[in-house]
């Protein structure tokens, strides 16, 4: 059963079901993302979200559709960060601004814990497809954000490259810059990673 089948069960939760489900949801994408899928259990979730193990399973048949209740999730948490940051990806400068703002985070965490949407995609990509296909779903979503920016330039005439294939390539920069960041605990390959994306299209941008 994908998440889709399931809002509409969600939307006919009373106001203190919705926040008892938001609150484990939001105990295990903290577990999740601290210790990983298989080492965070429900008993686990149900003492950090502070309900009973009854409470789970009335709102998360098993572990599998909490799971992919987290990926929606951590995919919605990250997306919504850089919301402002989006509307603005139709220049080079606002390129920038969101870079810069990507870089900032990372350093405000010390350069911990990666993207949570890759985190996840990661441990369950060769394990679990209905979960691999809910994070690409998460990845699309935000491929499609950087891609709507790129669209409007090349849409004004002002790019002359494949705005498609510059949104995934930037993604792809940034996930892997986000993975060596956290693995060296430094953000110069987060900065070598989208400078040298934005570089490569601010090269394509017309000059008049």
């Amino acid at each position: 059963m994908s998440t889709e089948t399931r809002r509409p069960a969600e939307k006919r939760l009373t106001r203190k079901g919705q926040e008892t489900r938001r609150r484990i949801v939001a105990a295990a994408a903290q577990l999740m993302y601290e210790r990983g899928v298989t080492e965070a259990t429900l008993e686990d979730v149900r003492t950090a979200a502070g309900v009973s193990g009854s409470q789970i399973y009335h709102y998360f048949a098993d572990k599998q559709e909490l799971l992919l209740a987290v990926i929606d999730h951590q995919t919605g948490a990250v997306l919504g960060m850089q919301e402002a940051l989006f509307a603005d990806l139709d220049s080079m400068a606002g390129l920038r601004r969101w870079r810069n703002a990507l870089v900032e985070y990372q350093r405000r965490l010390q350069c911990r814990g990666g993207c949570p949407i890759g985190s996840l995609g990661s441990e369950v990509a060769e394990t679990n497809p209905e979960a691999r296909l809910a994070v690409a779903s998460g990845f699309l979503r935000w491929e499609s954000a950087i891609r709507d920016g790129l669209r409007a330039m090349h849409a004004r005439g002002e790019l002359d490259t494949d705005p498609d294939d510059l949104a995934l390539a930037t993604l792809a920069a940034l996930q892997g810059g986000l993975l060596l960041t956290q693995i060296q605990r430094e953000v110069r390959p987060l900065e070598v990673a989208l400078d040298s994306m934005l570089d490569h299209i601010e090269s394509s941008v017309k000059r008049h």
